[in-house]
């Protein structure tokens, strides 16, 4: 019963992104995505992993984004959802999302919708992931739309003598808009991410990472790329025993 209840919620999800995709016709004049960074940016990422019974666990994350040379905070999100490892190496979290563009003229907020697939491998020093997220947008005053984001990445745990080594991080995230975008874009192909960083673990429940990122962006007039340094915090709370 656990398994049919975790297919339906997976099935209700991607019904949703896909009924996010509108007809193809649109207006002539899109506003740009407001999740677009602008010059040199900072962002800060805070998450939360509770352990829960057998083999879920609630995730809550908190993201607060500054461009422009840090200097204006054009983008903050809050989003939650329940993990479920179904398989050592696959985790399926369903996720919903709140998000705000301060000061932007068009487009006040966004709910979004998405349905987070993770496959990854254990062991070390090597361990590998691809992360694919499906997305169902629904933007303040714009059509909805629907987005896939491919994430291959790697992670290696440097040799060095310590209790908890620190991880090298490496990823790079792909966007793809299959159909009508809420947003001006110069194709289907609308963004791409590049990271690289260093997870430093501090507790076994606690690690910092700081990373720095290529963001580019397919706008009508061509790609724009964008250097963005980031701060990631993650909190593990681990599941208390009966």
């Amino acid at each position: 019963m656990r398994g049919k209840s975790v297919v339906r919620l997976v099935f209700a999800v991607i019904g949703c992104c896909i009924l996010a995709v509108p007809a193809r016709a649109q207006q002539q004049h899109e506003p740009e995505d407001p999740e677009d960074d602008k010059q040199v940016g900072l962002w800060l990422d805070q998450g939360i992993s509770a352990g829960l019974s057998g083999n879920k666990s609630l995730e809550a994350e908190f993201h607060e984004r500054f461009d422009e040379g840090a200097s204006n905070l054009y983008e903050y999100f809050l989003q939650g959802g329940v993990g479920f490892r179904l398989r050592p190496w696959f985790t399926l979290i369903p996720i919903y999302r709140y998000q705000r563009y301060p000061g932007n003229p068009t487009v006040a907020y966004e709910n979004r919708l998405l349905l987070n697939l993770t496959l990854s491998t254990s062991g070390a020093p090597w361990r590998y992931n691809l992360r694919t997220l499906i997305e169902g947008r629904f933007p303040d005053n714009r059509p909805a739309s629907a987005r896939f984001r491919i994430r291959p990445g790697v992670e290696y745990s440097l040799p060095v003598r310590l209790t908890r080594p620190p991880v090298v991080v490496v990823n790079n995230e792909f966007f793809v808009v299959p159909g009508t975008n809420s947003f001006a874009s110069g194709g289907s192909y609308t963004q791409n991410r590049f990271q690289v960083g260093v997870r430093q673990p501090i507790t076994d429940t606690f690690s910092v990472r700081i990373y720095f990122l290529l963001q580019s962006v397919n706008l009508p007039a061509g790609w724009d790329t964008n250097e963005i340094v980031g701060i990631s915090l993650a909190l593990k709370v681990p599941r208390k025993g009966k």
